[in-house]
């Protein structure tokens, strides 16, 4: 069983965080059944990393919430 997707027919957006000279984001690729694609926007044509889409939900809203600790 393979976990591979076609991501190349995705259409990546950038982090709305994202600034005009390229600082360190993400892009994210929407309406993929069930999985949520993300790359360095820095190497759109290096690899994507896919998280399941409740995974994602989850880990978006603990970053809103203020959760998540670095360090």
């Amino acid at each position: 069983m393979s976990n591979a997707h076609d991501l190349s027919t995705a259409t990546w957006r950038t982090s709305s965080h994202s600034n005009a000279e390229g600082g360190s984001c993400v892009e994210v690729a929407d309406g993929l059944t069930g999985v949520m694609p993300v790359r360095d926007s820095k190497f759109p044509g290096g690899p994507a990393l896919t998280f399941g889409t409740t995974a994602w939900s989850s880990f978006i809203t603990a970053v809103k919430d203020d959760r998540l600790a670095c360090g």
